[in-house]
């Protein structure tokens, strides 16, 4: 739905404006995070075992740094009131980086003592396949770009805090079979490529909806002033540029990285099983069986150096 109207008129995008709300869950989870893994997780673990890792706190520390970016001054003020591009790159922020990082920074005994096993775990256990999975966040990624939410949702805190707290909520039953903490969730490397490869795609329609669009699409960000001289039909092309080439490179970053994961794992396991030096021509001992590489580097430093020829 296209619309023209007179511009909205609002005051300085720049003006800071406190959000003690957002102050206060970084600092809730901070704390809670701290307590559980100081806490109870010397409680809920074995002898000996891990309570949590220093990669996992690096990624608790990194999850809450990018939060706080997202929900506070100026990304939030500017997003919510003057530019949809900005708006979408806090999405981007909230649905994409954000879940994988908390999941990455969880430790099985805190998921498993946060979900226990009754209800709450079957429902997440049947929510996280797949197939419920992607649809429920790319239906949330929908509805996220419907005019009539997105109009009402900024002029309307309670509303816009509510979808927050969905989109993270989506993107964290979509992150499960990838980046979750129990391992009976998460897909084979083969399995977490394709699945990512699936979420690259989906997003592309609403992307190019956006970029396409003659005129104003959203009429809460027809307003002025104008950040940085950028009109409104060009901020709704960012947003289309930010969802689907932003979007879909970071996705496919991590898909390159799953692959490479994927080989070398395939590397060890073959030279763990005792594959040929070369399986076009395996090389064979007198008795039938076939060498690895360390048993030949075995026999060569046993052997020693090779003796010079003589001069003639």
């Amino acid at each position: 739905m296209v619309t023209f109207a007179v511009p909205i008129v609002r005051g300085d995008p720049w003006r800071w404006q406190p959000h003690p709300e957002v102050w206060a869950l970084v600092v809730g989870l901070a704390v809670a995070y701290w307590w559980a893994v100081t806490r109870i997780g010397p409680r809920a673990t074995r002898p000996g075992e891990t309570v949590v890792s220093r990669g996992q706190v690096a990624w608790f520390a990194a999850a809450l740094l990018t939060l706080w970016l997202a929900a506070d001054w100026p990304m939030h003020d500017l997003g919510e009131e003057y530019l949809y591009g900005v708006h979408m790159g806090q999405h981007l922020l909230l649905s994409l980086v954000v879940p994988a990082m908390a999941l990455l920074a969880t430790p099985t005994w805190l998921a498993r003592m946060l979900l226990g096993s009754g209800r709450a775990y079957r429902v997440v256990r049947r929510l996280a396949r797949p197939v419920p999975a992607s649809l429920v966040f790319n239906v949330v990624v929908a509805l996220t770009h419907w005019p009539a939410l997105v109009n009402t949702g900024v002029s309307n805190g309670a509303l816009h805090y509510g979808i927050h707290v969905v989109v993270v909520t989506s993107a964290l039953l979509m992150w499960l079979p990838v980046a979750g903490p129990l391992p009976e969730l998460r897909l084979s490397l083969p399995g977490q490529m394709g699945y990512l490869f699936l979420q690259s795609i989906i997003p592309t329609v609403p992307a190019g909806w956006l970029t396409f669009a003659e005129g104003v699409v959203y009429r809460a960000y027809d307003v002025v002033p104008r950040v940085f001289g950028i009109s409104v039909v060009y901020d709704q092309q960012i947003a289309g540029m930010l969802m689907k080439v932003v979007g879909g490179l970071y996705l496919w970053t991590i898909i390159s990285i799953l692959f490479f994961r994927f080989a070398n794992r395939k590397l060890e396991d073959d030279r763990s099983s005792g594959m040929a030096l070369d399986r076009r021509a395996p090389v064979l001992t007198p008795d039938g069986e076939v060498l690895t590489w360390e048993q030949v580097e075995r026999e060569l430093q046993r052997a020693g150096p090779a003796p010079a020829e003589p001069e003639r």
